[in-house]
């Protein structure tokens, strides 16, 4: 005989919806980042920023703020929804998944603006944040088990900051994960974001 621990009705909604709301912030998250700024440069009003004496960092940080406190609204509204439709709640510390979501949309967001500095209009920014977000997904372990991928696909996988993300939401919302558990999915998260924004940073080009 055998004992299921965290999913005892082997439900697949509640082995998928933790994954997807992963896949949410990620897709919002990036789209936003990449299509603001890029507007911004269709209509001409990025010039006007342009020749003000507001730094490069403080540029990409005044843009960063509210797209990462619109992330934990969406991540809560998620939360709210698959508690009411299909009756997941966390099943440890709350303060856990907020601050680990805060960190992964902290990496997504510099990702996003990454993109926005190398296309010029909005087309461009949807289809290459599009390309991304494919792979992002495909290799997060979502929909395939990252055990089962083939050994160069599990290096890819491993190195997504989605993979990180999934698994996260799972053992958070399944499996009651404490603060111990996620400390190595919080310190890789943080350095992409950090190299992800730190590069979005200095790709910005600011013509006076």
């Amino acid at each position: 005989t055998h004992q299921k621990w965290y999913n005892e009705k082997s439900d697949y909604q509640t082995f998928m919806v933790p994954g997807i709301l992963a896949i949410l912030l990620t897709m919002v998250g990036s789209f936003l980042a990449a299509m603001n700024i890029v507007k911004e440069k269709e209509i001409g009003t990025i010039e006007q920023l342009n020749v003000t004496p507001i730094k490069k960092y403080e540029f990409i940080l005044g843009k960063l703020i509210p797209f990462w406190l619109m992330g934990y609204i969406i991540l809560t509204i998620g939360l709210i929804i698959s508690f009411v439709i299909h009756g997941i709640a966390p099943a440890s510390n709350i303060g856990i998944l907020y601050l680990f979501s805060g960190l992964y949309v902290f990496c997504i967001l510099g990702l996003g603006f990454l993109v926005s500095n190398f296309t010029h209009t909005q087309q461009q920014a949807m289809m290459i944040s599009f390309f991304f977000m494919l792979i992002f997904i495909l290799m997060s372990g979502l929909y395939t088990p990252i055990e089962s991928m083939p050994d160069w696909a599990q290096k890819i996988a491993w190195s997504n900051p989605a993979t990180y993300m999934v698994d996260a939401m799972r053992l958070i919302l399944l499996k009651g994960a404490r603060w111990t558990d996620m400390t190595t999915h919080m310190v890789i998260v943080g350095l992409i974001g950090i190299v992800f924004n730190t590069a979005a940073v200095f790709t910005y080009r600011k013509k006076n």
